[in-house]
């Protein structure tokens, strides 16, 4: 399972997803502030909703080969033939693809947070809710990742399923910033629950991919 785990973590930052992730909060961050005008006020009012509606996107872009590429080559199969339980196997995926997928958004939030002209205050909350909800949002592309495997159109179709899931995510995740810690807490408690119920829905569309 480490050796899984590893891989994963591998792949995702020699896929160039590193990269992807910071240019594309970059890229949000330059062009948001055109869209609502130079009020500099505004902007840090709104930030912080804008990195976490950034981060939930950026969770969308590697959900396509998170599990398709390992069903069809047969990894699974073998995993399940030794004896693997495939929730253990999908758990492996979910801290692989954290690992690989936190960092580089908790980087690029602290990038935009600057552009943005965020309070320190304000960007140490976000980071904080970062680095609580980045494991809810893995567990949700992992899951997501497995139920669109082999689906025509993963892509448009996963971002239908992650999106709306993922709102309690958002919702908490931009509410802490005024809320403080209770809105964390209850951020930690949806990104739990997500992190312990994913890997199993995940095992379940693993073995329906492989019938």
């Amino acid at each position: 399972m480490i050796a899984l785990v590893l891989r994963d973590v591998r792949r995702g930052y020699g896929s160039g997803g590193a990269t992807l992730t910071l240019g594309f909060f970059l890229l949000v961050a330059i062009l948001f502030p055109f869209a609502i005008g130079p009020d500099a006020k505004l902007l840090a009012r709104v930030g912080g909703g804008v990195i976490w509606a950034a981060a939930l996107l950026a969770a969308l872009l590697p959900v396509e080969r998170l599990i398709a590429p390992d069903l069809e080559g047969g990894i699974f199969d073998q995993l399940a033939v030794r004896g693997h339980p495939l929730p253990i196997v999908a758990a492996a995926k979910i801290a692989g693809h954290w690992i690989a997928f936190a960092p580089p958004v908790i980087g690029a939030a602290l990038l935009s947070a600057a552009l943005l002209g965020l309070e320190p205050s304000t960007t140490v909350t976000v980071l904080a809710g970062l680095a609580i909800g980045t494991p809810g949002l893995a567990a949700l592309a992992v899951a997501t990742g497995a139920l669109t495997a082999g689906l025509r159109g993963a892509g448009a179709i996963a971002g239908l399923v992650l999106l709306p899931l993922a709102i309690p995510l958002l919702i908490f995740g931009a509410g802490a910033i005024d809320s403080g810690p209770g809105g964390l807490k209850l951020l930690g408690a949806v990104s739990l629950l997500l992190v312990a119920g994913a890997p199993f829905v995940s095992a379940a569309a693993i073995r329906i991919g492989m019938e």
